[in-house]
């Protein structure tokens, strides 16, 4: 279990950027309240932008993610999985290709196929179980999209909701497992495997970016 709490080269916690960021959040909560506050805190405190993928090295180091206001799932998912360990809560992070249905027309555009690879979220152990919560979504990117907030209880995993309204909203279709750390090199390996185009010219635009390890 001891894995799932140290610090690493990504999951910088000790690091003073750390302590401004989260001065905020207040341990005196109970033992499932507080993960709670923590989860909801890190999915609002930056606006989701899957447009501007940086699979660099010292892009996906938690200290300096915290430093923006806009980032993508898997930055959002290592700084929670960060701020969880700070805390002395074991946690880890998890990667899945996942396909959504609803309001990606200029991301497909983009990646050139529906699915997204390498979704982050993470799996945090609490009362002896672990559970997936989902940090992506914050609260303006859903009021823009019309759905409504991935709530999560500290009890039960919260994953994208399959439906929304009666329409097809997300589907996970293939889970890569879980791990103590950034798989940056699977993650580089991965998204050439999908989105080949992205490897052969430089992406750097206002409206789209994307930097990679390879």
């Amino acid at each position: 279990m001891q894995n799932y709490l140290v610090e690493t080269e990504f999951l910088n916690y000790s690091h003073p950027k750390f302590d401004v960021f989260l001065h905020n959040i207040s341990e005196k909560q109970t033992q499932i309240d507080f993960p709670i506050l923590l989860y909801e805190y890190i999915r609002d405190a930056f606006l989701y932008d899957p447009y501007h993928l940086d699979l660099r090295k010292n892009a996906l180091i938690a200290s300096e993610i915290i430093t923006k206001n806009r980032a993508w799932c898997v930055e959002k998912s290592i700084v929670l999985c960060a701020s969880f360990r700070k805390f002395s809560i074991p946690a880890r992070l998890g990667f899945a290709v996942v396909t959504n249905h609803i309001g990606v027309e200029k991301l497909t555009h983009y990646l050139k196929r529906p699915e997204i690879v390498f979704h982050g979220f993470v799996e945090v152990l609490l009362d002896n179980k672990w559970i997936k919560c989902t940090p992506a979504f914050d609260k303006k990117i859903c009021k823009f999209n019309k759905v409504d907030i991935l709530q999560w209880d500290g009890k039960n995993d919260s994953l994208f909701q399959e439906f929304i309204h009666g329409e097809k909203y997300m589907s996970y279709n293939h889970f890569y497992g879980s791990f103590e750390d950034v798989p940056i090199d699977l993650m580089n390996n991965e998204m050439k495997k999908y989105y080949p185009h992205l490897f052969d010219k430089q992406y750097n635009s206002k409206e789209f970016s994307f930097h990679h390890n390879l």
